[in-house]
């Protein structure tokens, strides 16, 4: 009996997000967000999702701990656009208004395995001086009207950001029919991955001086 060839390989990812450390703030929770290209879909799984809050803890690591889970399954049939996981955490300031304490974002691993990120997050900039006086009196921060801006190139030149904590993830990938398709995505830590899979190459025997071709 013979079998169809997929029609679509299938990516699998869960894990969860661990911790953050931010020196600023309390009372934090984080909404995530997964986007791809425009050849992926989501088969299972929340493409978004908000955590509950989290405080400070009260030991000398300082750390905001969620142990947030988190489980998609993708579709496709082109690893352009692959998935990328947006975090955008929120907290409240010393006058207890909610304001946004840091972006950030990264590829889902492209090789099956078990993977932690730590991920440094990020926060616009006011473009002047008395706009930042202006924004932590009111407590009204800037922030990204569409988080997932940070996914992409265009238009992130012309954003002022600053550094300010990070954030630790843990992934778990699985794949399924991508050799099927003619990729090769390796094992845990080894390369190449993601790789076309050379076709054979035809020998070609070139003819002396004075011969013909057969």
């Amino acid at each position: 009996m013979s079998v169809s060839s997929p029609s679509v390989f299938l990516v699998n990812v869960t894990g969860q997000i661990e911790c953050g450390r931010f020196l600023n703030g309390d009372n934090l929770r984080f909404n995530y967000c997964f986007t791809a290209g425009h050849d992926w879909e989501v088969v299972t799984g929340l493409e978004e999702c908000m955590s509950q809050t989290a405080c400070r803890s009260d030991d000398e690591r300082q750390v905001f701990v969620w142990n947030f889970p988190f489980d998609i399954t993708f579709k496709s049939t082109n690893p352009y656009g692959w998935p990328q996981v947006i975090l955008s955490v929120y907290g409240t300031d010393f006058f207890g208004n909610t304001v946004i304490m840091g972006y950030t974002a990264c590829h889902v691993p492209i090789t099956p395995g078990k993977y932690t990120r730590r991920l440094t997050t990020f926060v616009p900039e006011s473009a002047s001086t008395v706009q930042k006086l202006l924004s932590w009196l009111t407590g009204r921060r800037p922030e990204f009207i569409n988080p997932k801006l940070i996914a992409q190139g265009r238009g992130r030149e012309v954003t002022r950001v600053r550094s300010q904590g990070e954030v630790t993830i843990t992934f778990n990938v699985m794949m399924k029919d991508f050799t099927k398709f003619g990729y090769d995505c390796g094992a845990t830590g080894k390369t190449p991955y993601l790789a076309v899979q050379p076709q054979p190459q035809r020998s070609v025997t070139v003819p002396s001086e004075g011969q013909s071709e057969a």
